[in-house]
């Protein structure tokens, strides 16, 4: 919906591969470290037929299984995708990442990692 070509085309499973360099021209590094920086973690990740050096890529791996743990439901899944889209699509907007990183925050302190 905000869009970012899933390179499968869709989600055969718990991962997704997001070209990240088509979608909004950042290397899949890029990305990483500013989804890092709002403590929404994922991977650099290489695509098929990626130009990009592999410590680079065009693309990031998200999964669930972590949020899914937490007791993330659909809802949940849908505003951490708006959100990894906003700071993507905005990479140097620190008012953005600062709404996100709260908004995160929020989400996570309702749903521990660990009892």
């Amino acid at each position: 919906e905000d869009g970012f070509r899933l390179v499968s085309g869709g989600s055969d499973n718990h991962l997704l591969l997001v070209d990240v360099k088509s979608s909004c021209g950042l290397t899949g590094k890029k990305a990483e470290s500013l989804l890092d920086g709002v403590n929404i973690t994922c991977n650099k990740n290489s695509i098929p037929f990626d130009r990009e050096k592999p410590a680079y890529c065009s693309g990031i791996r998200v999964g669930t299984p972590a949020m899914t743990t937490r007791g993330c439901n659909e809802e949940d899944f849908r505003k951490i995708a708006h959100w990894i889209a906003l700071i993507l699509k905005n990479p140097d907007d620190e008012e953005i990442a600062r709404k996100v990183r709260d908004e995160v925050a929020r989400l996570t302190v309702g749903k521990p990692l660990y009892e």
